[in-house]
């Protein structure tokens, strides 16, 4: 890191979680330079075979990028991405983060019945798999549920944020009856767990995400 302020750049797939993030980070990284790199069609083209091997060349594309402008570090704030994280950090030679990493482990700590919440089955599939490889550097086996819910990201990708939100409302109802903790795979679904109210912990992303950053920051 240079001896200047340190540089950290957020790489989405998603213009919609740029604004919490970026409060997140003024709030944790107080002295950081931040800076964001977008590429809002790597979601869709995870689900085109014809499309979907080129987005490991376009993130180290971005994360190059970022190191080339001065960045230290990197995070993913994508979950459908996170599994990208070391190879593209390896690649770039920079340290790159996945901001539901925290999240993950805090599930793992919790419970053994963790209940998977996605919009996407793109997301759904990779923070299942990011919890699986936390439990097992933890040493533990917990049975894991998903479910992807129907008709929430239409909703919200067409400007209608209250059924989004009422769709993973219900979902995060009924996962909590059979679950010792739910976790949101999208940092773009927090905002459904606002009126919630159920007898287990609604894990989401961005705030446990950033306070890891922060620490990755300090360690530099």
């Amino acid at each position: 890191m240079t001896e200047s302020a340190p540089r950290v750049a957020f790489v989405h797939t998603g213009a919609v979680v740029i604004p919490p993030v970026a409060e997140l980070a003024r709030r944790h990284l107080p002295a950081a330079t931040t800076v964001n790199y977008l590429d809002d069609k790597i979601v869709a083209d995870l689900g085109d075979p014809q499309r979907a091997t080129s987005v490991p060349a376009r993130l180290e594309a971005l994360v190059s990028a970022a190191r080339d402008a001065g960045a230290d570090v990197v995070m993913l704030t994508c979950s459908s991405i996170s599994d990208l994280a070391a190879p593209t950090a390896a690649a770039a030679g920079i340290p790159v983060l996945r901001i539901d990493e925290a999240m993950a482990d805090a599930a793992v700590a919790t419970g053994e019945r963790i209940a998977v919440l996605a919009t996407l089955p793109t997301t759904c599939a990779p923070t299942t798999a990011l919890i699986e490889e936390r439990a097992a550097l933890a040493g533990r086996s917990p049975a894991i549920t998903s479910e992807v819910v129907d008709g929430a990201f239409a909703a919200v990708a067409g400007g209608d944020r209250g059924t989004h939100d009422r769709l993973v409302a219900e979902a995060i109802e009924r996962a909590a009856r059979d679950a010792d903790v739910v976790v949101l795979a999208q940092a773009s679904m927090a905002s459904a767990a606002e009126g919630v109210v159920v007898d287990v912990p609604v894990l989401t992303s961005l705030e446990p995400g950033i306070r890891r950053l922060r620490e990755a920051v300090d360690a530099l």
